[in-house]
C-alpha cells in the first residue's frame, strides 16, 4: 500500500513531467465540411457569411487568414469554395470529439469548441507515456469523428498550447522538461498569450523579436515598455513560468454572443437591433443557467480588423433583459463615432462576474418585477416552440449570421 509520504513524492515528480495535452483540431468548422462532402476534400474551402470564420489548409496556403472578408479572401484565393456554416453540424462534432477526450482521462479543461487541455500525470502506470496516450487520442478522434487534431505535450499550460500551433497541422509535438527554453525562446514574439498587432508592433520596434529577446529583457524594462500586468505576464512566459493546473468542472465567469456582420456597411439601426437579438440570446442562457452577472461587455471589430472592447457594471447582479440591454446600447452609442468612422464587421456581448448560484438581491417591495415576468414568458415560449419564435421587432428581415460563441472560463 502507497504510503503518504510515496504518494507526495509521485505526485511532485508528475509535475516535473511533460503531462499536459493541449488538444486543438485543425480548421474545425472547414474540416468538418470536408468530412461530410467528399466533393470538398483537399480543395480550398471557406466558411462564412461575409467574414471567413474558418479556412482549410489548402486556402490558408494562399494568405486567407480568418477574420478576413470573403472579398478579400477570394481576390487571394480565387479557387476557393465558400460554404455557408453549420453550426448545429460543428456542435455535434465537438461533443463527439469531447466525448474522446473523457474516455482518454477525466481530467479535461475545455477551452472552447474545439480544443481543451487534459491532464494526463495519473495515467502513466497504466496507459503509457503522454506521447503514447497522445498518439492513441489522435488516432481515436481520427477513428470515431473523422476529424484531423494536432496536439501538443509539454511540462505547463501554456507550452503544451504553444506545441499544438507549431505542430500544426494534424500533428504531434512533445516538448520535454529539459528542452523548454531551446524549444521556445527561437519562436517569434508573437508565440506569446496575449501579444497581438499592438503589442507586438511595440516590441518589434525596439528591435525584440523572439520570445528569446523577451527573456533576456528585465521585467522592470518589459512593465516600462508595456504596463505592469503586460510586462510581468509576457516576463513570466518567456521564462515559461505558469503554474495554473488543468482543471475540471470550472464555472464559466462570462456568459457570452457575437455576431460577424460581413464587409458591407450597415446602418445603425441594424447594429443596434443585431445587439438587441445578442441580448436576448445571453441573457436566455443566463437564467437557464441561473446565473445573474454585473459586468456588461460590449465588444467591437471594425473594417480595418482593429478591436476594442468597452464595459460598464451594474449597481447590483442581474439576468433581466432590459437591464443588460440598456447597459450594452449606452456602450454601443458611445462607440458610434468609431463605427461611423471605420465601420464595423463583428458585435459581440457578454456579461461578466457571475454569481455562483443564481441569487438575486430583491428590492422592496419583495414582489417579482414585471421585467422577469416578461424574460419568464418569452423563455417558455422560446424553450417550446424555439429559438425564433418570438423575435423583436427591429430584427425583422435581419438574419444573425453565426459566429464563434464567446466562452471564458
Amino acid at each position: 500500500m502507497t504510503s503518504k509520504l510515496e504518494q507526495v513524492c509521485e505526485d511532485a515528480l508528475v509535475v516535473d513531467r511533460a503531462t499536459i495535452l493541449h488538444a486543438d483540431l485543425d480548421s474545425f468548422y472547414a474540416s468538418v465540411e470536408q468530412r461530410d462532402d467528399p466533393g470538398l476534400r483537399g480543395r480550398p474551402v471557406l466558411v462564412g457569411m461575409g467574414v471567413v470564420l474558418a479556412a482549410s489548409y489548402e486556402a490558408k496556403a494562399f494568405g486567407v487568414r480568418t477574420p478576413m472578408g470573403l472579398t478579400q479572401a477570394r481576390a487571394l484565393c480565387p479557387a476557393a469554395i465558400v460554404v455557408p456554416p453549420r453550426m448545429k453540424a460543428y456542435s455535434a462534432a465537438s461533443k463527439a470529439v469531447f466525448e474522446v477526450f473523457r474516455d482518454t482521462t477525466p481530467i479535461v479543461e475545455g477551452i472552447s469548441i474545439d480544443e481543451a487541455f487534459l491532464e494526463v500525470g495519473g495515467l502513466l502506470k497504466i496507459r503509457g507515456g503522454p506521447a503514447e496516450i497522445a498518439e492513441r487520442l489522435r488516432a481515436e478522434v481520427r477513428e470515431r469523428v473523422g476529424l484531423p487534431i494536432t496536439v501538443g505535450v509539454a511540462r505547463t499550460k501554456f507550452l503544451a498550447k504553444v506545441a499544438s500551433g507549431v505542430g500544426k497541422p494534424d500533428g504531434l509535438l512533445v516538448v520535454p522538461p529539459d528542452k523548454e527554453l531551446a524549444f521556445l525562446h527561437p519562436l517569434p514574439i508573437e508565440r506569446l498569450w496575449g501579444v497581438g498587432p499592438v503589442t507586438a508592433g511595440k516590441l518589434r520596434d525596439r528591435h525584440i523579436l523572439t520570445v528569446g529577446h523577451v527573456a533576456r529583457i528585465g521585467e522592470a524594462a518589459l512593465v516600462t515598455m508595456l504596463g505592469a500586468h503586460a510586462g510581468r505576464h509576457l516576463h513570466a512566459l518567456a521564462h515559461n513560468r505558469d503554474p495554473r493546473r488543468v482543471r475540471t468542472g470550472v464555472r464559466r465567469s462570462s456568459i457570452g454572443s457575437q455576431c460577424a456582420l460581413g464587409r458591407r456597411p450597415r446602418p445603425f439601426a441594424e447594429v443596434e437591433a443585431t445587439l438587441a437579438a445578442l441580448v436576448d440570446r445571453v441573457t436566455r442562457r443566463m437564467r437557464a443557467g441561473h446565473r445573474a452577472g454585473r459586468t456588461v461587455t460590449l465588444r467591437l471589430r471594425f473594417g480595418d480588423f482593429t478591436r476594442v472592447t468597452r464595459s460598464r457594471s451594474l449597481l447590483k447582479a442581474t439576468m433581466q433583459t432590459r437591464a443588460i440591454l440598456e447597459t450594452a446600447q449606452a456602450l454601443l452609442r458611445a462607440a458610434r463615432p468609431m463605427i461611423d468612422e471605420r465601420g464595423l464587421t463583428l458585435v459581440g456581448v457578454a456579461v461578466g462576474n457571475l454569481d455562483s448560484d443564481g441569487n438575486v438581491q430583491l428590492e422592496l417591495p419583495f414582489e417579482t418585477q414585471d421585467d422577469d415576468s416578461l424574460d419568464a414568458a418569452l423563455d417558455a415560449v422560446r424553450d417550446r416552440f424555439g429559438g425564433t419564435a418570438v423575435r423583436r421587432a427591429a430584427s425583422l428581415g435581419h438574419d444573425l449570421n453565426p459566429s464563434v460563441p464567446i466562452l471564458s472560463d
